[in-house]
């Protein structure tokens, strides 16, 4: 990858994650959670750098037809007010027992949206036109991609994003750079009440989020 060396132009990649990131904002309370990803990070750049590309990975949720309605209505306004491209994972059915009493239950376990972020990232490396990667979480599961990012680009610097209230400082060391998101950055980029969508479509924050 060539470098320009017109400091304006340092072209930054940024990759969420979403589940890591929701847990760090829920205890702050609901009304942070219609958030603007993109307005979100373009307040983390420096001002010789532009935005290229934000990329939120998630995963649909299941049997809650309530929480499926809150995220419907901000995946939809996510894309209609935004550029972010969303990447959807999936939840994988689990049962787990109580050693103690033997009771059973089911519960379901987020997949395949660790694995879409560090494949993302090491692909956009080796394909090159990114001169920084923005890494938001605090997920220490991490650390192999970033060393295998800067292994196969060396010219690429990985910044890592801690979410509110998370951080992991073995992620931290494996990354160029580590800060954290202030709640604050968060309050000031919530997408607006109300977002058009297509065909007549509105997207309505949700009322459990105001």
């Amino acid at each position: 990858m060539k470098h320009n060396q017109n400091p304006k132009s340092e072209a930054v990649a940024a990759y969420i994650d979403g589940f890591n990131l929701y847990h760090g904002i829920r205890p702050y309370g609901r009304r942070h959670l219609w958030l603007d990803l993109e307005a979100m990070t373009r307040r983390l750049l420096r001002p010789h750098q532009r935005l290229a590309s934000v990329r939120y990975f998630t995963a649909p949720i299941r049997n809650d037809p309530a929480a499926q309605t809150r995220q419907n209505a901000y995946l939809g306004a996510l894309q209609a007010h935004t550029s972010v491209e969303i990447v959807l994972g999936r939840f994988q059915e689990r049962h787990r027992q109580c050693r103690a009493c033997g009771a059973t239950w089911r519960t379901y376990e987020e997949k395949e949206s660790d694995v879409a972020i560090a494949l993302a990232m090491i692909e956009d490396a080796v394909q090159g036109g990114y001169d920084k990667i923005l890494l938001v979480s605090g997920d220490s599961d991490f650390c192999a991609a970033i060393r295998a990012v800067r292994r196969v680009n060396p010219a690429v610097g990985v910044i890592v994003v801690f979410p509110p209230g998370r951080r992991s400082d073995v992620l931290g060391r494996a990354a160029h750079g580590r800060f954290f998101l202030g709640i604050d950055t968060i309050r000031k980029s919530q997408l607006p009440p109300l977002v058009p969508g297509p065909a007549g479509l509105t997207y309505t924050r949700p009322k459990s989020w105001s």
